[in-house]
């Protein structure tokens, strides 16, 4: 989740469980700032940008490790609160779920968690929630916002740091089961057509839960379909696009590759993009315009040869693409302008656009 949000979840922790011991205002400043010791990891100096990328939510986020430097940090702050000098339980347990819930809520976007490294070193991402939710966040900002602008613990202020931390759990239950209902349609659009793709995700859209993107992969192409929940099933578009993955057999020996596809579930495409070749992780972000791109290998006269990994940069979303999902969000059925020449879904039938490879032979 975004920082901002794990500040506000951090906060609320604290609150609920320090705020009576050592007022509001520090148990929310402490709790925020604990809420964001385990991105610290984004200012390991990487050398390759790939694995910067592949490896963050890795140790500090692991609850195995999250549990050891419990105490270290428990002990700084009986140390620093007079009230919290005789009350270590309460001070290990503010702490560990202030650095727990951090890696869990994490966990329910699709980037991925190592939730419980190194006994388990896989990332877990459900993807159940967009990586910003202002409907999640709102309820705990209200309530860190009070806790600030108050010097006393109170019967009223309990009650609404109770209420936002339970009204935003709710809204991430409510995510993954938002998250099936849309996996469901999906699975059911793609069945009708004959298509049993090797595997499916279902995603959050932008900053909601009631508008969905499923990636499916079938072979050489990969298919995005959009689902508005609050439509019916004709609401629904589909669009396919190559996956360029002919170009990975040119480049067998190539790691990047390798930890790219692995870290991405099999969720990648290959492009040539001014003499490069370009994998893009199909999870985050829309297509053509992925969160995460990298440029591995260059075309030579030779053929393709692997390249230090470079970041691409992605495409900034179009007020054509804001426009699509305001629509979509109320259920009405609107193409993607961006995917519009792939779309599959014409006047509500399927039409099946030419997929040709992105990159040229080896």
């Amino acid at each position: 989740m975004d920082s901002l949000t794990q500040f506000a979840l951090g906060s609320g922790i604290g609150l609920a469980v320090l705020g009576r011991k050592i007022g509001p205002r520090k148990a929310a400043i402490t709790g925020g700032l604990l809420g964001t010791v385990p991105d610290l990891d984004v200012f390991y100096p990487f050398d390759d940008p790939i694995d910067s990328f592949i490896l963050h939510r890795g140790a500090t986020h692991s609850l195995v490790l999250q549990a050891l430097v419990t105490p270290l940090f428990g002990e700084g702050l009986m140390r620093l609160f007079k009230g919290l000098r005789d009350q270590r339980v309460l001070t290990y347990l503010a702490v560990y779920l202030i650095f727990a819930t951090h890696a869990l809520i994490d966990a329910a976007t699709i980037y991925g968690t190592k939730l419980f490294w190194p006994i388990w070193k896989e990332p877990l991402g459900t993807g159940s929630s967009f990586i910003i939710d202002p409907l999640y966040t709102i309820p705990l900002l209200i309530v860190v916002v009070w806790a600030l602008c108050v010097s006393t613990w109170s019967n009223s202020l309990k009650r609404a740091v109770t209420f936002a931390l339970a009204i935003s759990t709710a809204y991430l239950g409510w995510g993954l089961v938002a998250q099936q209902i849309a996996l469901s349609k999906a699975e059911a659009v793609l069945a009708r057509q004959g298509i049993m793709p090797e595997r499916i995700i279902a995603t959050a859209g932008p900053f909601n839960t009631i508008f969905w993107k499923a990636t499916a992969i079938e072979g050489d192409r990969y298919f995005n379909l959009y689902i508005p929940l609050l439509g019916d099933e004709e609401s629904i578009t589909a669009y396919a696009h190559p996956r360029g993955t002919a170009a990975a057999g040119c480049l067998d020996d190539a790691e990047s590759l390798r930890k790219l596809a692995d870290f991405s579930k099999g969720f990648y495409r290959i492009d040539q993009e001014d003499g490069q070749v370009v994998v893009s992780d199909l999870r985050m972000g829309l297509t053509p315009a992925y969160v995460f791109r990298f440029a591995i290998a260059e075309e030579t006269a030779s053929g393709l040869k692997a390249i230090f990994p470079e970041r691409r940069p992605s495409n900034r979303a179009s007020d054509e693409d804001f426009e699509w999902l305001f629509a979509n969000l109320r259920g009405d059925y609107v193409l993607r302008p961006a995917e519009a020449d792939m779309a599959l879904l014409q006047n509500r039938e399927w039409r099946f656009a030419s997929v040709a490879t992105q990159v040229t032979a080896c």
